[in-house]
Parts: C-alpha cells; structure tokens; sequence
C-alpha cells in the first residue's frame, strides 16, 4: 500500500499540480465560485492518487464496508484508489437521463456496506444521490469520504463523513456573485457541465 497523504503534503500537492484554480466558475450544485478545485490535476499522478486512496482507506476502515462506490466522473479516480487500497470492489454511479444510476452491469447487494467516495464535497448532492441509487438496491451506506471538504465543515450526510482536507473557498449563489456584478467571465468545470 503506498503511504497515506498527510494535509500539508495534499495542500501542497494541490497547489503544485495547479489543482487550485483561480478566477469566476459555475460549479456543478449551480453555486458560483472564485476558486476550483480540479482534483483530476492530483489525480493524473499514480503516486498521489495511491496516496490519497490510502490516506482515505484509513479513515474508513472503521466503518468495515465491504464496497466503495463514487460518482462519476470526478470521484471515479480516488474511488478506485480507495477500494484499491481496502482490497474491496469499486463501482460508479453515472448520470442518465439527468440522475444517477448504476450502469456497465455494476450491482449492489443487499445488505452490502458501501462507503461512497467522492474528489470534492461541495454541497455533498452527488454524493448523497449516489447514497440513494445505494439504498435502493437495499444496501446499507456505512459512511462517505472525500479528498476535501469544501462546506467549511457544513456537509450533511445520512452517515459518518471523513475527508483528508477542509478548503474554504468562497461560494456564492448566482444572484449574488460578486464576480458576476463585475463582469468577470465564468467556466464551468463541473462534471455534470451545468
């Protein structure tokens, strides 16, 4: 297994991979951002992403699943680090038809625990709707995990939650943006494109 990530070595992985982003974004829950993470950036290095799977592992182990599910696209990478580094099996939920929905032949078992893991916590919506498809193949959600919390430690899950670093980034609701009254031009990273 390769040795957990510590926060100082993953905020300073972040910021060399240029995994922080600066400027005016629409993020994926609609919110708008002056900041972004791009853990995909962390992620394209094998060594970090083990890392940070291992670092994540550890802080499930407690919860025993038996499974690790994320939703795509963004939490596909360090979900699969993080079962890896369990030696349990990984699935992803991707979206169809505006929800999401376990595809590819994918199946959850009843009864099965399942810890959902996700890049980054933002409002916690994918995730927890990745709970939902769980719950509805009648397995049982044993906690959720994610390499940052961006919710200044205001994320709501139905199930314990460990993340490896708390980012505060500031958020804004669209009619409120600062950078939109400005002027400033906006992307949208997100993985759901909105």
């Amino acid at each position: 297994m390769t040795s957990p990530l510590s926060a100082d070595h993953l905020r300073r992985a972040l910021e060399e991979t240029g995994a922080l982003e600066s400027g005016h974004f629409r993020l994926s829950s609609g919110l708008h951002s002056d900041r972004y993470i791009q853990c995909a950036r962390l992620l394209e290095s094998p060594r970090l992403a083990g890392a940070a799977g291992a670092a994540l592992a550890d802080r499930l182990t407690p919860y025993e699943p038996d499974s690790i599910l994320s939703p795509a696209l963004g939490g596909v990478v360090i979900g699969y680090a993080t079962a890896s580094a369990l030696g349990v099996p990984f699935r992803f939920v991707e979206r169809r038809h505006g929800a999401l929905r376990l595809r590819r032949g994918f199946r959850l078992s009843a009864g099965e625990k399942v810890a959902v893991v996700e890049d980054v916590v933002t409002t916690g919506g994918s995730a927890r709707e990745a709970a939902e498809v769980a719950a509805a193949a009648e397995a049982q959600v044993v906690a959720f995990g994610a390499i940052i919390d961006r919710t200044g430690g205001m994320a709501s899950f139905p199930a314990p939650f460990a993340n490896l670093l708390e980012v505060e980034v500031g958020t804004f609701e669209p009619g409120g943006c600062p950078l939109c009254v400005l002027g400033e031009p906006m992307t949208a990273p997100g993985s759901r494109g909105t």
